[in-house]
């Protein structure tokens, strides 16, 4: 059973969040650009023990998140947002517990948005940004991936497209409720429309055309469920059991493990759609997941191998 706290942030998602799609496209992207940008009431106090260093390095955009006592390993947060939506700034809550609960640095990147940016240029901004921390030290083995919701689906994206240029992929990765199918087939999409206390199933078909432009809704790098998922790193990955995209998360899961990755697949009860950004708010819950994905990042580097790579 959800906590007080859980239900009460239940209920006030459903009423901040919760909307039925217009048919205009670019009324359904504002309006999630108004609910995901930070305001001055809801942005994460930066404490003094905690550090924030934005980054515009050319093609790389973002912002380093750590700790004093934060030196290793490193997490490369994908934001979530429908790609049209968000940035580190939304997110910056998530990314200091993690970083803090996981004694890692944290680099976010701001990559670019649909429908001014769309498919492939968030993957494209995605590998570049791993690239940059290569190439400005970070070594592959001490490098976490992870994503929520459309930075989840983006997170397996830019395993696949690191895969198959032969790069060496990063320890290990993890999702939170990822949106892995574009197609938008899974049938909680349906089953769970009115308990998804944050999305309609039809909001979520209407945001993928947005995203996609003129590709194909089951292209690999857009829904990983149907992607060669062969080679890749660990993966923790997180949904409720009340959400539209549940299925998304069951079905990546098992197309992962039909490939040989290893995977821990963790569903909860009755919890908003990636729960874990409500940290912020002292949600019970939140705060056992940043546990429990510190607590895989700290297992993955106790047992790490050197970095893998696809020639």
């Amino acid at each position: 059973m959800p906590s007080w706290q859980a239900r009460i942030v239940s209920s006030l998602t459903r009423l901040y969040m919760k909307r039925h799609p217009t048919g205009d496209e670019m009324k359904n992207v504002r309006f999630l650009r108004s609910r995901i940008k930070t305001t001055k009431f809801l942005r994460q106090h930066v404490p003094k023990a905690a550090n924030v260093e934005q980054i515009d390095d050319g093609q790389v955009r973002g912002e380093w998140v750590s700790w004093s006592d934060s030196p290793h390993p490193t997490i490369y947060y994908l934001h979530g947002g429908g790609y049209v939506a968000g940035s580190p700034a939304s997110h910056r809550a998530l990314t200091l517990a993690l970083s803090r609960v996981s004694r890692s640095r944290v680099f976010a990147l701001d990559y670019r948005l649909a429908p001014e940016a769309p498919f492939p240029a968030a993957i494209e901004d995605a590998v570049e940004g791993y690239r940059w921390l290569i190439k400005n030290g970070e070594r592959p083995e001490n490098i976490i991936i992870g994503g929520d919701s459309a930075g989840g689906g983006l997170t397996m994206a830019t395993l696949i497209a690191l895969r198959d240029a032969g790069a060496p992929l990063p320890l290990a990765g993890f999702c939170l409720s990822p949106w892995a199918d574009l197609t938008v087939t899974g049938q909680s999409v349906i089953t769970n429309n009115n308990r998804d206390v944050m999305f309609y199933g039809e909001a979520v078909r209407k945001m993928a055309p947005v995203y996609l432009a003129d590709a194909s809704p089951d292209h690999p790098l857009a829904s990983p469920i149907y992607a060669d998922l062969s080679q890749l790193p660990p993966l923790l990955i997180y949904a409720s059991n009340s959400e539209v995209l549940l299925d998304d998360s069951l079905r990546l899961a098992d197309r992962a493990r039909g490939y040989g990755v290893k995977v821990d697949l963790r569903i909860w009860d009755d919890l908003p759609h990636v729960w874990p950004v409500f940290v912020r708010f002292k949600l019970p819950e939140a705060a056992a997941t940043v546990s429990e994905i510190a607590d895989f990042i700290r297992q993955q580097v106790e047992t790490k191998s050197p970095a893998r790579s696809v020639a």
